[in-house]
């Protein structure tokens, strides 16, 4: 078993001060690269509602979750509860005393106090790639594995507006506390994602861009609705969203997204739209 975490932290950043950002500094806060290093768990640890946005590669060996610093904890879900992701080969996770068995697209829950857990890849040479997202917990919910078969889908969009979707909502099929992480899957010929865009104050949100080509990218749109930026996001990046901007996106192709929240409530629909005509 292998014992390879790396983490870092990003603090919490006002809309007055992300307005004035170049964009050096907008990715040095908001982007998210490295997620998926072979042999390696990396975490990226936001003071937005302390989401923890990661990432694990196993190889030949499994690859143990350990508590970092910023937990404060002896083990990494004393105090949180989790969910994995898997966007890459087949794998497993083993949690307690059980082992979950993934293919591409399935999630697991993990509840808070759940111990040992460790990721594993079926085959080293097609590597598992467990996209992994924590918030705080209050109280134990049992762990579940959700089959991307089974998540709640709804189609939406035309190929008309560009933005033919599929989304797959994960936690309608599992309680948590606070985290509600889903996956969208454009339609070939669609491009655009979450348009007309929205806000919801009382929820942070992360975003995981994948399945796109290794020479196109997705221009993600962020910022106060009167006051825009964009950053330029390549193939299994993450971009974290605070709760007072808007996350939307435009890509040279089609592709697929996992969204993540975590905050007040886990109310899906519990969102201020933004009208287009008041985009800036």
């Amino acid at each position: 078993m292998a014992f390879e975490t790396e983490y870092s932290t990003r603090f919490a950043v006002d809309p007055a001060a992300a307005a004035a950002m170049g964009t050096d500094e907008l990715r040095h806060h908001f982007h998210v690269a490295g997620l998926f290093e072979p042999g390696r768990i990396s975490l990226t640890y936001t003071h937005y509602d302390r989401m923890i946005v990661g990432g694990a590669m196993p190889g030949n060996e499994a690859l143990m979750l350990e508590a970092i610093k910023p937990t404060g904890t002896k083990r990494f879900l004393d105090r949180r509860e989790m969910i994995a992701v898997n966007i890459g080969g087949a794998g497993s996770v083993e949690a307690g005393s059980e082992t979950y068995e993934m293919a591409t697209r399935d999630m697991l829950y993990l509840g808070m106090g759940t111990d040992p857990v460790s990721f594993a890849s079926s085959n080293a040479g097609e590597p598992a790639k467990f996209y992994l997202l924590s918030a705080p917990a209050h109280r134990e919910h049992p762990n579940r594995l959700i089959r991307i078969g089974d998540a709640k889908r709804i189609d939406l969009g035309s190929q008309a507006t560009s933005n033919e979707r599929s989304i797959f909502q994960f936690s309608a099929a599992v309680e948590t506390c606070q985290l509600v992480v889903g996956m969208t899957q454009l339609a070939p010929g669609s491009v655009w994602n979450t348009m007309p865009a929205h806000v919801h104050d009382r929820r942070m949100e992360a975003y995981l861009y994948f399945d796109l080509a290794e020479t196109a990218r997705v221009f993600h749109f962020m910022g106060e609705p009167d006051e825009t930026r964009h950053i330029v996001m390549q193939n299994e990046e993450a971009v974290i969203s605070p709760p007072w901007s808007i996350h939307s996106g435009a890509g040279m192709s089609n592709y697929a997204f996992i969204w993540a929240m975590a905050g007040d409530n886990v109310d899906y629909t519990d969102v201020d739209p933004v009208p287009v005509e008041e985009l800036r």
